[in-house]
């Protein structure tokens, strides 16, 4: 792996339409990132080797165990080790029946636990009144795309970020769209970045999952190139959460909360 890119070197044997030929490759990389709660190992992610701090703080936020940055008292991240050692000002949180020590897998779900107790707890209902405009979700999606020179270069990751209504704020990229979300909610716990009022866009599909991160932020307005899934948007009925989907071109599909889509910009 490039010392500082999250990219492998590979060859590979690329068909044409008429011949097979070798050529060097840019290939994604994956690691395990294990986190120790206070010397005890809750869980180890399949992960881009990237932003490791972010995804410490993001991941147990959104497993509930912290709710602000000062609720960790200590941590050490090493890269190298694929190792995040964390004391938490309330240790018992991560020792709560509502989890166990578990390997989660970098997407699609099936290394994931779901829907537990903690989600129920830490889900937010969004009051936001923040409006947003076709031109400026399609413009979003753009941005995103655009940005992501590490998806242009393997093909192999998702983007998340949180964004204003005009520009993109805080963009991280990660093999697993779970994992990608989970930095950028890291990345605005540690710097104490405000969310309220804010946009996520969003490169992979809508599951529940993601839809109960976005929640757990404190965002209304959810943002996809891709498509969501039937209880995703079950939990953005009742959470208070506009999913937008299928945003390609110049056309979308608007699956929930319509009212936060206006034809003029506004707060």
């Amino acid at each position: 792996m490039d010392k500082e890119r999250p990219v492998a070197s590979r060859t590979v044997w690329h068909y044409d339409g008429e011949k097979l030929q070798a050529r060097n490759d840019r290939i994604a990389s994956e690691k395990p990132f294990t986190l120790e709660l206070d010397g005890e190992e809750f869980a180890t992610i399949v992960c881009t080797p990237t932003d490791l701090e972010d995804l410490t703080f993001g991941f147990l936020a959104s497993e509930g165990v912290i709710r602000t940055a000062d609720e960790v008292i200590g941590h050490v991240v090493d890269p190298d080790r694929g190792l995040a050692q964390v004391r938490l000002l309330h240790p018992e949180r991560g020792r709560s029946p509502d989890h166990s020590k578990r390997f989660i897998g970098s997407c699609c779900g099936k290394g994931r636990q779901f829907y537990f107790r903690s989600d129920v707890r830490t889900a937010k209902t969004i009051l936001s009144r923040r409006t947003i405009t076709p031109a400026q979700c399609i413009g979003l999606i753009r941005q995103l795309q655009d940005g992501s020179d590490l998806f242009r270069e393997t093909g192999g990751v998702h983007n998340a970020a949180l964004c204003s209504p005009d520009r993109l704020l805080v963009c991280r990229t990660d093999i697993g769209r779970h994992n990608a979300l989970d930095k950028v909610f890291g990345h605005c716990l540690r710097e104490r970045l405000s969310m309220k009022d804010k946009v996520v866009a969003f490169s992979g599909r809508v599951s529940s999952e993601v839809l109960l991160k976005t929640s757990k932020m404190g965002v209304g307005t959810l943002l996809s190139k891709s498509a969501p899934t039937d209880l995703a948007l079950e939990l953005a009925d009742e959470l208070g959460i506009t999913v937008i989907g299928f945003i390609r071109g110049s056309s979308f599909n608007v699956y929930s909360h319509p009212e936060r889509i206006t034809e003029s910009s506004g707060g």
